[in-house]
C-alpha cells in the first residue's frame, strides 16, 4: 500500500492530506493553528516538514517537525538582516531544502542560506545588494523572493524569481547574480522589455534540468539556455495572467498552468476552472476540466498552490482560495475534489515518506 501526502498551507494553519493508493484520503490538522503558511515542503534527507509561517501580530517564523506535526522546532539563529540594517523581514515566502544547503526567500526580496538544516541562517548579501535593486519594486504581494531552483547536479547554479524584479541566475553558488529576463514582457512599465522589473509569478525547471518555465504577470515563457533568452508560449491560453505552474516529474516538456483573468479580477476566464496542459513545452495547450466546476467558478489559485507527485501516471494537485483541494490521477484528464471547507489555500506540496 502506497501513501501519498499533501502538505497544505492555508491562511489558518497547516494541514496534511494522506491518500492511501491515492484512493482514500484522510485530512489531519490543523498544525500551527492560526498561522499563515505561505509555503510548506518536505525534506527527504532529514525527514522534516518545513513551513514558512507568518503572523500579522507576531511576525514570521520558520518552523519544522520531524515527527509529522507532533512537535515543532524553530531555528537557534533565525533569519534576520544584519544589525543596523533599515530592512526588516516582512514575510517568509519559500523554503528550498538542498543537498548541500537550505535556502529561504523572504520579503522584502532577500535570500537566506543554512548549512545545518535550518538551525542557523545567514543572508546572501549579493541578492540584497544587487546593482539593479533600485529598479526593483513591490507587486501586489510585496517585493517577494518566491521561487528558488537548485540544480542537484551542479550546486553552484541557482535561480531565483522575484516579484517584481524578475529572474536571476548564479553560477558561483550565490556569490554573484545576473538578470535572466531577456524576452519577457513588462507591459506595466514604459520599457516593455527591460533588463529587470518583470513580475515573474512562478519559476519551474523541467525534469531533465534542461528547460526553464515561468508563469509571469505578462505571459508564460520557456527558456532552453538557462534563462539567457525566453520564448513566450502563451498562445493557446485564454489569458496571459496566472500564478501557479507545475512540471511533470518525468516528461521534460509536459507542464501545467491555471490561467486567471487579469490582474484586477484574478478569477478563471469564462468563470470556468480549468487546468491547461502542454505536452510539447508550450507549443500547444489543451484544457483539462473534467470534474472541475465549469459554471460560476470564481476561485483563484495562488503561486505555491499547485504540485505533482512522482507516481506513474503522475498525480496533479492544486488548492483554491475558496478552500478546495483538487487532484488528478491520470495526469490531468480527470479531476476529483479531495477536500473542501479549508481556509484559503496558499500552498500544496506532494511527497512520499521514504
Amino acid at each position: 500500500m502506497n501513501t501519498t501526502f499533501l502538505l497544505i498551507g492555508t491562511k489558518k494553519g497547516l494541514f496534511l492530506l494522506a491518500g492511501r493508493d491515492r484512493a482514500r484520503w484522510e485530512l489531519r490538522g490543523p498544525f500551527l493553528s492560526g498561522k499563515e503558511i505561505n509555503h510548506a515542503t518536505y525534506d527527504q534527507k532529514s525527514g522534516g516538514i518545513y513551513a514558512a509561517a507568518n503572523d500579522a501580530w507576531f511576525g514570521s517564523e520558520l518552523t519544522w517537525s520531524v515527527d509529522f506535526g507532533k512537535t515543532w522546532q524553530t531555528p537557534k539563529q533565525a533569519p534576520a538582516f544584519a544589525a543596523g540594517s533599515e530592512q526588516k523581514i516582512e514575510r517568509l515566502w519559500h523554503i528550498a531544502p538542498g543537498p548541500d544547503a537550505f535556502y529561504l526567500g523572504v520579503a522584502p526580496a532577500a535570500l537566506f542560506r543554512s548549512h545545518d538544516s535550518g538551525q542557523t541562517w545567514t543572508e546572501v548579501t549579493s541578492v540584497s545588494g544587487h546593482p539593479t535593486r533600485s529598479r526593483w519594486f513591490p507587486g501586489a504581494g510585496g517585493l517577494c523572493l518566491h521561487s528558488i531552483l537548485l540544480d542537484p547536479t551542479n550546486p553552484q547554479r541557482l535561480f531565483i524569481g522575484i516579484s517584481a524584479a524578475g529572474v536571476f541566475r548564479s553560477d558561483d553558488g550565490g556569490d554573484t547574480w545576473q538578470p535572466a529576463n531577456r524576452g519577457t514582457r513588462a507591459e506595466f512599465l514604459p520599457d516593455k522589455l527591460p533588463e529587470v522589473g518583470q513580475c515573474v509569478h512562478k519559476l519551474k525547471v523541467s525534469a531533465d534540468r534542461k528547460l526553464l518555465f515561468q508563469q509571469n504577470h505578462c505571459g508564460v515563457y520557456r527558456s532552453a539556455d538557462g534563462g539567457e533568452n525566453w520564448d513566450e508560449i502563451t498562445q493557446g491560453l485564454p489569458s496571459d495572467f496566472g500564478f501557479p505552474m507545475a512540471v511533470h516529474p518525468r516528461e521534460p516538456e509536459t507542464i501545467y498552468v491555471i490561467p486567471l483573468k487579469g490582474a484586477e479580477f484574478r478569477c478563471p476566464p469564462e468563470n470556468k476552472l480549468r487546468v491547461f496542459r502542454s505536452r510539447n513545452g508550450g507549443r500547444s495547450w489543451d484544457p483539462c476540466a473534467k470534474g472541475l466546476p465549469q459554471d460560476h467558478a470564481f476561485s483563484g489559485v495562488y503561486r505555491e498552490a499547485m504540485t505533482t507527485d512522482d507516481l506513474n501516471p503522475a498525480g496533479i494537485y492544486f488548492g483554491t482560495n475558496t478552500g478546495k483541494i483538487f487532484g488528478s490521477f491520470d495526469e490531468g484528464d480527470n479531476w476529483s475534489e479531495l477536500a473542501d471547507n479549508l481556509p484559503p489555500v496558499f500552498s500544496v506540496h506532494a511527497f512520499k515518506k521514504e
